[in-house]
């Protein structure tokens, strides 16, 4: 345990978390350190992207590279260090009202164009920066502040959109498992594509569903495949338990694969040619 300390403390930075006391996003910190530690990697070698709202602290508290974009803007910018620098090892962090509302386009076009990057979606079902309005995961019976009579919408599934959608790493865990978590993390840190582990991380101030999950949260059976998408998609909605564990996992080129891809075709169709070649053909 003390080994484990010591490694952990090489990714945190001198500023302390200000979450509310309780709030499972320290869960999601403390499993992140964890993977980091096991994997063995290079805090200069990772970069944490983040959004608007409680996980977006999360790069301020670690000795990585880190940046604090904009609500929903995260994929972006992740996206973008992850093209300047394939060597990296990129993780972007958002809500569930950062990743599926605002930023609900970028997440889908992440998935489809299957990034080789980790996306954390810290879950806890509302707004609660902005103090508990509903968000897209809101659940149907829940009370929030926008909604005192329960919520007028269907919640939205993170992981059965990012299936369909076409992410090639799928998983649900629950921050209260911090060392399950911090396995997951890292298999999603070593697949190559996009991966996205959606976690079930509560809020203790305006709306504690630790009790809820305790009941609802159910490990996938031993002979689980998760190389099947539709039996994927079939425990990611199930509506009795949230199952955790890997969900879904297949292999398929990554975007920098395609890009390096085209660059090559292109190399080979143009790289003879001089500058003023090119802009002769333009003028033809």
């Amino acid at each position: 345990m003390a080994v484990e300390a010591q490694v952990r403390e090489r990714y945190k930075s001198d500023l302390k978390p200000i979450w509310c006391p309780g709030c499972g996003d320290y869960g999601v910190l403390t499993a992140t350190f964890m993977a980091l530690g096991n994997l063995g990697l290079d805090p200069e070698q990772v970069v944490i992207v983040s959004g608007i709202g409680c996980s977006g602290r999360f790069p301020a508290f670690t000795t990585a590279y880190g940046f604090h974009s904009l609500h929903g803007r995260t994929m972006p910018v992740a996206l973008g260090v992850k093209a300047a620098n394939p060597n990296l090892t990129v993780i972007a962090v958002g809500g569930d009202g950062d990743t599926l509302a605002i930023g609900g386009n970028h997440f889908m076009h992440a998935c489809r164009r299957n990034i080789n990057l980790t996306y954390l979606l810290l879950d806890n079902n509302l707004y609660a920066l902005t103090k508990g309005q509903a968000s897209p995961t809101t659940l149907p019976t829940q009370t929030t502040d926008s909604t005192p009579y329960g919520s007028y919408e269907s919640d939205v599934e993170p992981c059965a959109l990012a299936i369909l959608y076409g992410a090639t790493f799928v998983a649900r865990e629950f921050s209260a498992r911090a060392r399950k978590l911090a396995e997951v993390i890292a298999q999603a840190i070593q697949h190559q594509g996009f991966a996205l582990v959606h976690i079930l991380s509560p809020c203790v101030t305006f709306f504690d569903t630790y009790d809820l999950y305790k009941q609802w949260v159910k490990e996938l059976p031993p002979d689980y495949d998760p190389s099947d998408p539709h039996r994927a998609i079939q425990y990611a909605t199930d509506t009795e338990h949230k199952w955790v564990g890997v969900l879904y996992r297949t292999v398929k080129p990554t975007f920098e694969d395609r890009i390096r891809e085209i660059r090559e075709k292109a190399l080979q169709r143009y790289g003879h040619l001089t500058l003023q070649d090119m802009l002769n053909r333009r003028r033809v």
